[in-house]
């Protein structure tokens, strides 16, 4: 397996896009010499991620983060060969935090630099040799977290299909934002996988958004219907209930994951199904996707939520930039590339 970006010297990852601060030291082959994050809990008393608080967090961490990951890996600046960086899609702020930086100790060594989609860079984690991968295409991926919730069929290591994106919120915002309802902590997920674990799932029937059309997804509705269920029962009740709450509510997003992959499959015809994302650690969706009667491949929990060796695995299949080429790179808010 080779890529366009072969050449001698290490991957030096850096990974910004959202509040974790990401830097990591990978091989051509796929191995994972090293792979740092560092989190912000400074958003939890905010109950979400505040994007100004996130870009000056990066600004202090950024250089630590790097050294660290050198230091993990036993190398230094002089064993790297290529310097990869999400480029988007992300927080703009977070972003460009990464992107400075990466460009930076590209220039000041004059190492090439490959620009990473932060969404090809989960599907990439399939492609490192730890856990389940490397995994070969075709297959099927499910991508699916706080910031983004997409089916795509991967039939290349450079790129991918989409089948089905949400059409409103991700799955780790309802997760989230239901939590936030039920009076639990940020991040949301942990907490109310927790609490639903003393609840009964069938106690309330949350809608899944099997009416929506093709493979999309929506969890505006359960958000909804959440909402109506915790004011109409009353604080006292639900109080009671939180627990058959949460089971019930955790029930329709991962039956809602799990319906659109079960189709994909069928459609597609194919038998092999990935999972990545920070939602790929909740216990119910992992044993349901297992259930499925098709090959799960679900990469570990460090390289499912964000993390930079899956932006330095990512690069192995994009053409670097030579310098000064990239000096002009910016960052992308949203999932279309910048100009």
């Amino acid at each position: 397996m080779s890529g366009a970006a072969d050449g001698a010297g290490l991957i030096l990852g850096i990974e910004t896009s959202c509040d974790d601060t990401c830097a990591a030291v990978v091989t051509h082959d796929g191995e994972v010499r090293s792979n740092v994050v560092s989190s912000q809990g400074v958003h939890d008393a905010y109950g979400g991620v505040v994007p100004e608080i996130a870009s000056r967090h990066h600004l202090q961490l950024a250089n630590a983060v790097v050294e660290d990951a050198l230091r993990r890996a036993q190398a230094t600046f002089d064993d790297i060969g290529l310097v990869a960086v999400t480029q988007g899609p992300g927080l703009v702020g977070a972003l460009l935090v990464g992107v400075a930086t990466a460009k930076a100790i590209a220039a000041a060594r004059g190492l090439p630099l490959a620009p990473v989609d932060h969404l090809q860079g989960h599907v990439a984690a399939n492609f490192l040799r730890m856990g389940d991968g490397p995994l070969e295409p075709p297959f099927l991926c499910l991508i699916a977290s706080g910031g983004h919730t997409l089916l795509a069929r991967v039939t290349a290591y450079d790129g991918f299909e989409v089948l089905g994106r949400t059409l409103d919120d991700a799955a780790g915002e309802a997760f989230d934002k239901g939590a936030r309802l039920l009076g639990l902590p940020f991040p949301g997920g942990p907490a109310l996988q927790r609490l639903a674990e003393q609840g009964d799932p069938t106690a309330f029937a949350f809608p899944t958004a099997k009416g929506v059309a093709g493979l999309d997804f929506s969890f505006s509705g359960v958000k909804t219907a959440l909402l109506y269920a915790v004011r109409d029962l009353g604080p006292e009740e639900v109080q009671r209930r939180r627990a058959d709450l949460a089971a019930s509510y955790q029930h329709a997003i991962v039956e809602a994951l799990v319906d659109r992959c079960e189709r994909a499959l069928r459609e597609t015809g194919l038998r092999r199904l990935a999972l990545g994302g920070g939602v790929a650690a909740n216990g119910p969706l992992r044993e349901r996707f297992r259930a499925l009667g098709a090959e799960v491949s679900i990469p570990p929990m460090e390289l499912c939520t964000d993390n930079a060796a899956m932006i330095a695995s990512a690069a192995r299949w994009v053409t670097p930039l030579p310098y000064p080429a990239y000096l002009g790179v910016e960052a992308y808010a949203s999932g279309e590339r910048a100009a």
